[in-house]
């Protein structure tokens, strides 16, 4: 039964990584056709909503989106809200598998993070990572060969920074917070700012555009709670490799939809920042396997 829950967590999130990458897809394509950033982050939270509500109605129940950590959920939605800023504003300005790829860096921020922050046992090995995940983003971004703008490599950092920070912020979150209660309060307090700003950047489309923005808060929504799903049945470390897969489909949807192949140095720099973000995973898997477990009293 244990065997079946980790082959089920796989599944879930390999297919969260899927909807999310076609979300990525959506996003540029929506793009493409004249949709704002704000547009597509508002419709992505908006058609989200329902099937969050659903997701909870059919599980916990709608009892458990009580909280009782109210200005923590308004702190993570900040942190959200300006990561989801910089994530889709790199999908906007990159092609797909070089945003796809600078996002790979979470683990190394959160390595970086954990160890400033948290005050997390660092060894040279994760630090070692760490650098060779960096030269790995050099030789995609490649900052003086002009292969993308610059700025879009900011971005994309930027965007897997604040997930690494949302990272944490949901590590915290998650000692008293179930997975529902807290997408929930996301989902509803990020309407509040991008309701009011969509408010102000409305524009007429027609009906190819508007099915695309539709389709990123369906596809996006469906990812998330694939991805929330993933956990429940398998451990982070053992999940947590399949996010990789991520580059498959966003390099297929590259070539099909944008026909855009990933640069000669992303294929080079590409399999080092996956390596040491693995290798950041296994050593957090390994270090907390040798933790001593504390004696009950």
């Amino acid at each position: 039964m244990a065997e079946d829950r980790i082959m089920t967590g796989i599944a879930m999130r390999l297919l969260a990584i899927l909807l999310l990458s076609s979300m990525t897809a959506l996003v540029k394509l929506a793009g493409e056709h004249g949709a704002s950033l704000i547009e597509s982050m508002f419709f992505r939270q908006l058609c989200a909503l329902p099937l969050v509500v659903g997701w909870i109605a059919a599980g916990p129940g709608l009892g458990s989106i009580r909280t009782r950590r109210f200005g923590a959920h308004v702190v993570r939605t900040a942190i959200g809200t300006t990561g989801m800023i910089f994530t889709f504003g790199a999908v906007l300005l990159l092609p797909l598998a070089e945003a796809t790829t600078l996002s790979f860096t979470v683990p190394i921020f959160a390595t970086i993070l954990g160890a400033l922050l948290l005050r997390e046992p660092t060894g040279w090995h994760r630090w070692g990572a760490v650098l060779a995940g960096f030269a790995g983003v050099l030789i995609v971004a490649q900052p003086s060969g002009g292969h993308f703008p610059l700025w879009g490599t900011v971005v994309g950092l930027l965007a897997a920074l604040f997930i690494a920070v949302v990272a944490i912020t949901l590590r915290q979150l998650g000692k008293t917070e179930g997975a529902g209660t807290t997408v929930f309060w996301f989902t509803i307090l990020s309407l509040v700012p991008l309701g009011a700003i969509y408010a102000f950047h409305a524009r007429p489309h027609d009906a190819v555009t508007w099915a695309l923005l539709i389709g990123t808060g369906l596809v996006g929504g469906a990812g998330q709670l694939a991805l929330t799903a993933s956990v429940r049945f398998a451990p982070v470390s053992v999940v947590v490799p399949m996010d990789y897969s991520g580059l498959i489909w966003a390099t297929l949807y590259g070539w099909l939809i944008f026909a855009a192949l990933p640069t000669p140095t992303t294929w080079i720099g590409a399999p080092i920042i996956i390596g040491s973000g693995l290798y950041i995973v296994w050593r957090e898997h390994k270090r907390r396997q040798e933790k001593p477990v504390e004696p009950m009293i």
